[in-house]
């Protein structure tokens, strides 16, 4: 009877953690969540950015863009761009907008940005005043 009770106490324990585990591995993301730091000028010139990104799965030389973090200096704008191989080399943005001023902006694009093997995916942070780039941090993804 002492086995019988014991047993089914750990078959509802197993039951339970077994219907706990299974929602959140099917939500859990393709792979880890990845972070680049980007940091341009001083004082009141001072760009932070952030980016979130996860690679995707399968791909050669692709990653998701999960989430954009901006603050722009006191006296600049700041956007943060990759280099994309496909638009002539060009940096292109990853936020719809800048940041200025001081303020701040947080974007999550959930965008898929890809190049060629071979080609370094990088991204940039770029403080500018009156569309003159003057402070810039790029790191690679």
């Amino acid at each position: 009877m002492r086995m019988s009770a014991l047993s089914a106490t750990a078959a509802l324990v197993l039951a339970t953690l077994a219907g706990g585990v299974a929602p959140a591995a099917a939500d859990s993301p393709a792979g880890p969540v990845l972070r680049v730091d980007l940091e341009a000028g001083k004082g009141l010139h001072h760009n932070v950015g952030t980016v979130l990104y996860e690679r995707v799965d399968g791909e050669v030389n692709a990653v998701r863009i999960l989430s954009v973090y901006i603050t722009g200096g006191e006296r600049d704008c700041a956007w943060v761009s990759w280099n994309n191989p496909w638009d002539g080399g060009v940096w292109s943005n990853l936020t719809s907008e800048p940041s200025c001023n001081g303020t701040g902006l947080e974007e999550h694009p959930g965008q898929i940005i890809k190049a060629p093997a071979g080609h370094p995916l990088k991204v940039r942070l770029a403080g500018d005043h009156l569309g003159e780039v003057v402070h810039k941090d790029i790191q690679k993804l």
